[in-house]
């Protein structure tokens, strides 16, 4: 997926840009990037792989070469960013939250005009740079920016640092967040509002879908009005978002309680103790505690030491197998006892059969597992939020594919909470994860936990919904 940051100041900004980017760090981990600005140096700017490190020790030894009042940081899961052009629109630079579902043909597009645009090694087009492409193609900033949202289709959120200013602009859905704080003499956007308090900045506001604004250090100027419809990703609160921070005034930790809890409350499964999978199983876990009046016991724990959240392998038996390290069952906890575990989703199931035989291994004489989310049935079109390639990596699908002969048949039926179709799918999942239960939470008990409008939440993922195709409806903001 990916987060951003960004802040102007009235003194130099340098630090607050390097903690505020530096908690973003759960959104991504494949590379990161800072820029300032200044009027006697530019815009200077570093780029660094997060494979195999964190974004402190990368960026740390050089944050005395960044100077100025102003910058933008990003955590990316794609492109190296962030993208520095010069155009009719001045110089800039550039950060995206995006998820580009038709890059190729806006690339052919823009190539075709007699434009150009760079590549990766491996052939493929920067997003961001297209972006900015886009951007560069209108007569100023906002209508640079109304091109993107006319053009693509998926989503983007992004940040430009200007010579005078950073402009903030929120996916036209609202997929993905910006929230604007506040302290004396500063400002800053970011994705996420853990990177807020301890740099001492209080939530301003949130941004709108497709709403525009710039920020400099005296204050914040709308220059588009936000759209009517939202869309924002319930997996925010489920899997991505921090625990500390809070999307549309509705903070994760909460939101994860609550779904635990209501799950806790109607679960009739006679078990001794609760736990979570670290790390956004846990919030969870405390809920179902709660709702089932069992003790939280950490029956297994995550160990970081020496295994960074960012060290992502290209090879996915690798990434299993990291994924695998990190977690360490408590044999003396375990033992004898009938544990609930709590995570946040079943994507493919490879790791979490992987936990299952180690906590089996680890001595529990039960294991059920309880998940925040419905079973995911379909791919997202919109952000990026996991890293399957296809619908068919989905444990869910590739059930349904046995079930019926072809994965793409019946899905509505699937998705119905206690349809027949419904219960022998849980039923063969919990089967195949060696599972002594499986419970799902309800989308009406998720929707609920997180307190906005279901037509203001994107739940595509679970039942297929959404309120717009990929063809963006959502552009009359009057």
């Amino acid at each position: 997926m990916g987060g951003f940051f960004g802040t102007i100041s009235k003194v130099p900004c340098v630090n607050d840009l390097f903690y505020g980017t530096d908690y973003c760090s759960h959104l991504g981990t494949r590379r990161a990037g800072m820029v300032t600005y200044s009027e006697e140096k530019g815009f200077l700017r570093t780029i660094h792989s997060l494979e195999s490190n964190y974004f402190r020790s990368k960026f740390e030894p050089e944050l005395a070469k960044f100077v100025g009042n102003s910058g933008i940081g990003v955590i990316s899961d794609t492109d190296a960013q962030p993208q520095l052009m010069n155009s009719h629109l001045g110089r800039f630079a550039i950060v995206t939250v995006a998820k580009v579902a038709n890059l190729e043909a806006l690339a052919d597009e823009i190539l075709s005009a007699g434009m150009t645009l760079s590549e990766f090694s491996s052939g493929r087009i920067n997003p961001t740079e297209l972006i900015s492409t886009l951007i560069c193609r209108g007569k100023n900033f906002v209508d640079g920016i109304e091109n993107v949202y006319h053009k693509v289709k998926g989503s983007c959120s992004l940040l430009i640092l200007t010579e005078d200013g950073i402009i903030a602009a929120r996916d036209t859905w609202g997929r993905t967040p910006i929230v604007i704080g506040k302290k004396d003499g500063a400002y800053c956007a970011g994705s996420e509002t853990t990177s807020f308090s301890n740099l001492g900045y209080d939530i301003e506001r949130y941004l709108g879908p497709g709403e525009i604004v710039k920020i400099t250090a005296d204050g914040v100027e709308q220059l588009r009005k936000p759209n009517k419809g939202m869309q924002i990703c319930s997996f925010l609160w489920v899997y991505y978002g921090f625990p500390t921070s809070c999307y549309e005034g509705r903070n994760v930790e909460e939101v994860r309680f609550l779904t635990g809890k209501a799950l806790g409350e109607k679960d009739p499964t006679e078990v001794d103790c609760a736990a979570g999978i670290p790390d956004s199983g846990v919030g969870m876990a405390f809920g179902y505690a709660a709702g089932h009046k069992v003790p939280y016991m950490r029956g297994i724990s995550k160990y970081t030491p020496t295994w960074p959240r960012s060290f992502t392998p290209s090879v996915q038996s690798q990434r299993e197998f990291i994924a695998k390290m990190k977690l360490i069952p408590n044999q003396a906890v375990l033992k004898d006892k009938r544990f609930v575990f709590c995570d946040d989703s079943i994507v493919r199931g490879t790791q979490l059969r992987d936990n299952t035989v180690a906590l089996h291994e680890g001595g529990a004489k039960e294991v059920h597992m309880r998940i925040a989310c419905p079973p995911l049935i379909y791919g997202c079109p919109f952000i990026g939020f996991t890293s399957s390639k296809s619908d068919l990596e989905l444990i869910t699908r590739r059930i349904i594919g046995d079930f019926e002969g072809d994965p793409n048949k019946n899905l509505e039926a699937y998705t119905k909470t206690d349809s027949p179709e419904y219960k022998r799918m849980v039923a063969e999942i919990a089967k195949r994860l060696n599972l002594d239960s499986l419970r799902f939470s309800t989308l009406e008990d998720l929707i609920e936990a997180i307190g906005l409008p279901k037509c203001k939440v994107c739940t595509h993922c679970f039942d297929g919904s959404s309120f717009h195709t990929l063809e963006d409806d959502n552009l009359d903001n009057e």
